[in-house]
């Protein structure tokens, strides 16, 4: 089967032949269609993990896929030939998701709707869960106001959807390109990160403070200005680990680091809000497997103003 691999740490992804994987108890084989490229998968080139865990080199990239069951292993529940969506990457194995065959865990998958599209759902998993998760561990409301600072990509367009269906008002921090298409699904104001800092920006804004934060783009150094938005009791969580819960206790603000984590259930519940128009992905990168080199750059530089997803023909 085609894959794309690494052969060790900052290497260049390339194109391999590599054996058909045989699922084990408690494991999927998918034919996949569709790939998402999430920036996770560049940060696992660059070792992220290196050191948290052992890693399998040559590693199949990529976490989020979507096919249809090859294969199931004992105790899954799942069938051959039924469609499903769900995470793949696992270091330790060497597995991922940019292949034409990938092994997941059962618990790491759900059954697609028939109405949803392969590169719909390889696009909802990580960002999906993700967003679904951060907004859930702010405990925002109904007519408080949360900043979505990251809300030009995948995750943060959910994030603004998710929010606001719940009756939240969300500032969403966007170039100007994108701006317009963030009104459109939700957000109740747009900062132009061009124009100067955004915590400036929300600050002229809203003098008060805000009630919660979901920050998807600041590193340790960067988040104190964000942090600084809040009111008393007001909780920011980040994407990238920036957070030191006792400081900002200390100061009377809550905040926690917080990762994806898609469960079934959480899977399936994005999966019926997007069949039901509830909840929109946009993917706005779309090209085959031998060109996940060049995602993944496009990503890294900061050029996604959506989902970027691999297609993938199996021979």
């Amino acid at each position: 089967m085609r894959a794309v691999v690494v052969t060790d740490f900052d290497t260049e992804p390339t194109v391999a032949e590599l054996p058909i994987p045989e699922p084990g108890p408690g494991e999927v084989l998918v034919r996949l269609a569709a790939a998402g490229v999430n920036p996770f998968d560049w940060k696992v080139i660059e070792g992220a993990m290196r050191g948290s865990v052992e890693h399998a080199f040559p590693i199949v990239l990529g976490s989020d896929g979507a096919g249809t069951v090859e294969r199931a292993g004992e105790g899954t529940g799942f069938e051959p030939g039924e469609r499903v969506f769900g995470q793949f990457m696992d270091v330790q194995h060497g597995r991922g998701s940019y292949a034409e065959y990938a092994i997941a865990k059962a618990a790491k998958l759900a059954r697609l709707p028939a109405a949803l599209p392969f590169d719909t759902a390889a696009a909802l998993p990580t960002a999906g869960a993700a967003a679904h998760d951060f907004v859930e561990g702010t405990g925002v409301g109904p007519g408080q106001t949360l900043l979505v600072n990251g809300a030009s990509g995948g995750v943060g367009q959910a994030a603004v959807q998710l929010a606001a269906a719940q009756g939240v008002r969300v500032i969403a921090t966007t170039d100007p390109d994108t701006a317009g298409y963030l009104r459109e699904i939700g957000a109740a104001e747009t900062v132009d990160f061009t124009q100067g800092p955004t915590a400036d920006q929300v600050r002229a804004a809203h003098p008060g403070g805000i009630d919660a934060v979901v920050d998807l783009i600041s590193s340790v150094a960067e988040i104190e200005p964000i942090a600084g938005l809040l009111k008393p009791n007001g909780v920011i969580v980040s994407s990238n680990g920036a957070i030191d819960a006792e400081v900002l206790a200390a100061r009377g603000l809550r905040g926690a680091n917080l990762y994806a984590n898609a469960r079934p259930a959480t899977l399936a519940s994005l999966a019926e809000a997007v069949e039901h128009g509830q909840l929109r992905f946009r993917i706005d990168f779309e090209v085959p497997l031998e060109d996940a080199a060049d995602a993944l750059a496009r990503l890294k530089a900061g050029l996604s103003r959506g989902k970027t997803v691999l297609t993938i023909e199996a021979a």
